[in-house]
């Protein structure tokens, strides 16, 4: 019995994918749950795992886009797997790289079966991501769980781990955009304890490293290798490779970069004298994760009818508050009491008042939510996150508080999850924090608007007929105008404001 394999529904608003790489080749058998390939979307990478055991037959090669529901492949129930396993080359020039391991130490040994890796869902919107960086060289011996390469996308960065012990088979190099799914690596599943491998593997480098006779690989550089003396313009035959069979490996390529500055000619005589001050240059290659924050914003733009409108509120009120009770209200949450839970807490009793604030466009409808999924924007050492506070409008001061703790953490620690980063409703991001007096945000797409919070300036203002001095805050609310009218706009930055500038307000619920 023939078992069709099909594209499942990966995510909200996702209506394709991309085919990134096959992680079981074609008639090859499968078990059940055994990942066959990888899946890209517009907001992650994840893996397509197979239903039933059998024998797989691929239908589509990597790089396809295909609709949700689409067939991906068939697997056959009946099929068998062989006797033994089919290698492919750079499969068997790995057995002969190690043989000495495998001869000299029997606790690793080889099962034969190929692990195929994919780009995993990585967020909601995310369709692509970036390889980062390589942790791990072809070839090497990887644990469970370790750490074997970076991959960026536009919401964060991301650490991928080893699925099974095995030797490692890069397909994807630094720098290479992936779409979820993509086949990234394989892993040749080993068994058996690191530690005396660990051992036998210096003795199987250097023996490696001294080719007996030139063959194909003597003088090719490793794809890391390439691309370094490509973008530096280095032939290869000015490198010494002192890999395997003389290969260029990375570190060759690195120390033969270092040289060729250090030889630069120097620059020609006759050439206009320049000003004092050093005029040095420097670029360095957009990361993935930029490239996609840059269409992303700029697809932003070009698809919305994106508008701000601005406000500002008088802050002394929360301030005061602040002030008298942020000591009781420590000691008894054991948590700061912060601008953003008065923000937030604002924004929700605003947006359950005018909930075209709260929506967002589905193709030809408009998806309005009874529940308020905030976004607050968190600036990340390798960018900026966006993690996600779960029906904040039922949640107390305290709460989220330290719902905003736990996340920021995260995010600078880099361990967010896609859970924590999606399915938002609406955006908070403070740049005041680093000073912006004001700013038009850019909505997080799909939401229909963001609010902009900006730094407290001493201004003076008109108050009950006298110039007075206040702690004043700009507010900017982008919003899409498809969804949003002026009219619900100016009205939902008005209710913020004056929920802010009265806190009781919050309380009471009026």
């Amino acid at each position: 019995m023939s078992f069709e394999i099909k594209i499942p529904s990966v995510g909200e608003s996702i209506s394709e994918v991309t085919v990134g790489q096959w992680l079981v080749e074609d008639g090859a058998h499968v078990e059940m749950d055994d990942p066959i390939c990888e899946l890209e979307s517009e907001k992650a990478t994840f893996e397509l795992n197979a239903e039933v055991a059998g024998t797989l037959k691929q239908n589509v090669k990597e790089g396809d886009v295909l609709n949700i529901g689409d067939i991906v492949g068939s697997i056959d129930e009946k099929g068998k797997a062989a006797d033994e396993p089919v290698k492919d080359k750079e499969s068997a020039s790995l057995d002969e790289k190690k043989p000495s391991a495998t001869a000299s130490d029997n606790s690793i040994k080889k099962t034969g079966k190929m692990l195929e890796m994919v780009v995993p869902t990585v967020g909601e919107s995310i369709t692509e991501v970036t390889l980062g960086s390589w942790a791990k060289q072809d070839g090497d011996l990887v644990e469970m769980d370790e750490v074997i390469a970076e991959i960026e996308s536009d919401k964060a960065t991301f650490e991928l781990t080893a699925e099974a012990q095995g030797y490692l088979k890069i397909i994807a190099q630094e720098g290479d955009t992936l779409e979820i799914g993509a086949l990234i690596c394989k892993i040749e599943v080993a068994e058996g304890s690191m530690k005396q491998e660990a051992k036998a593997e210096p003795e199987e480098t250097k023996a490696d490293s001294k080719p007996s006779s030139e063959n194909y690989a003597t003088g090719h550089p490793s794809p890391a290798a390439g691309k370094i003396l490509a973008e530096k313009g280095i032939e290869t035959h000015e490198v010494k490779g002192t890999g395997v069979d003389g290969r260029i490996t990375k570190e060759d390529a690195q120390k033969a970069q270092k040289n060729h500055e250090k030889a630069a000619p120097a620059k020609e005589e006759g050439k206009l004298v320049a000003p004092a001050g050093e005029r040095d240059q420097r670029r360095e290659k957009m990361t993935s994760l930029r490239k996609t924050i840059s269409r992303r914003l700029v697809s932003v733009k070009n698809e919305t009818a994106m508008l701000t409108t601005f406000n500002e509120v008088n802050m002394k009120p929360i301030m005061d508050i602040r002030s008298k009770y942020k000591e009781q209200f420590k000691e008894k949450h054991e948590i700061g009491l912060g601008f953003m839970s008065f923000f937030t807490k604002a924004c929700c009793v605003a947006l359950k008042e005018w909930p075209a604030v709260n929506a967002f466009i589905d193709g030809e409808e408009i998806v309005y939510s009874d529940y308020c999924d905030i976004s607050i924007a968190v600036s990340a050492p390798k960018g900026l996150v966006v993690p996600v506070v779960r029906n904040a409008e039922s949640m107390s001061f305290d709460q989220i508080e330290k719902e905003i703790m736990r996340l920021a953490l995260k995010a600078r620690e880099g361990k967010l999850s896609i859970d924590e980063m999606q399915g938002g409703t609406f955006t908070i991001t403070n740049g005041g924090v680093f000073g912006s007096m004001m700013s038009t945000p850019i909505i997080n797409a799909p939401q229909s608007a963001i609010l902009g919070m900006h730094n407290i300036v001493q201004r003076p203002i008109a108050e009950n007929g006298e110039v007075v001095i206040r702690p004043m805050m700009y507010l900017a609310l982008s919003y899409d105008h498809r969804t949003i009218d002026g009219r619900e706009s100016v009205s939902f930055l008005v209710r913020v404001k004056e929920l802010l500038e009265d806190p009781t307000r919050l309380l009471l619920g009026v």
